[in-house]
This record gives structure tokens, C-alpha cells and sequence, in this order.
């Protein structure tokens, strides 16, 4: 089963370790199939620059994960 997580951040720094963070925390069993990234800039109401870092991680739930999730719903 693919499964997918979504990080969106202020800051490059913050979206880099929240993926790096996640990356970790998932078993080695899931394979990472691809990782997607944006940046989108605004204009503030103040005319400042607002940036928005977002990442797209896609990755392949083991079957026996995908078990145990059917058993939670």
C-alpha cells in the first residue's frame, strides 16, 4: 500500500529536519519511492516576502503494516 506524508514549513531549516525527523522514524521496511518539494512566496499585508517550504514524502506501507491499519478503522 503507498502512503504518503506532507510537511509544510516557514523555513527551509524546519522542513529539513521534519523530514529528516520522519525519514528516521520510519522501519527501514518502508521503502521511500519519492520525495517532492515546493516553495511558494506570497506578498505579506505588509508587503514583506512570505515564503511557504513544503515537501511531499511517498512511501510504501509493508503488508503487515497495512494489516494493522485496516484492524484501527
Amino acid at each position: 500500500m503507498l502512503a504518503v506524508k506532507i510537511f509544510d514549513e516557514e523555513h527551509e531549516e524546519d522542513l529539513e529536519s521534519a523530514v529528516n525527523d520522519f525519514l528516521r522514524s520510519i522501519p527501514s521496511e518502508n521503502e521511500v519511492l519519492d520525495i517532492q518539494f515546493r516553495v511558494a512566496v506570497a506578498e505579506g499585508a505588509s508587503g514583506e516576502q512570505v515564503f511557504c517550504f513544503s515537501a511531499m514524502v511517498v512511501y510504501h506501507l509493508p503488508e503487515a503494516a497495512t494489516r494493522i491499519e485496516r484492524k484501527r478503522r
